[in-house]
């Protein structure tokens, strides 16, 4: 069973905090229903997963291209491809509502949205 997933976090007391991700997404979707629904538990997608498979998929930019417009680094970018990738195929599949998470959403400089 899958829990929901709020945000980004780390995991246990060790590390750092993750690094905040520049979205430069306007508007977009919030939620996507499918037609015949099979399972009523929704997948959430995070908004950094929206972009980057934006910016990878759609403009066809390289991971380092992507990573530097989303101020992260390359693995972390690919890192979200694949989450999206498979959180999407997983919804297909399944016939699962998707959800796009937003509470990461920062526009611009990503030192402004850190807690």
């Amino acid at each position: 069973m899958h829990r929901r997933w709020c945000r980004r976090h780390r995991y246990g007391r060790v590390g750092r905090f993750p690094k905040p991700v520049a979205i430069s997404l306007g508007k977009f979707v919030e939620s996507l229903e499918p037609s015949p629904k099979r399972i009523d538990e929704p997948i959430y997608l995070d908004v950094a997963e929206v972009e980057a498979l934006r910016l990878v998929e759609l403009e066809k930019l390289t991971y380092e291209e992507a990573g530097e417009r989303m101020n992260v680094s390359r693995n972390t970018v690919w890192r979200l491809v694949e989450s999206g990738r498979e959180k999407l195929v997983r919804a297909i599949i399944e016939g699962r509502p998707i959800i796009i998470l937003k509470e990461q959403l920062i526009e611009g400089d990503p030192a402004r949205g850190r807690r």
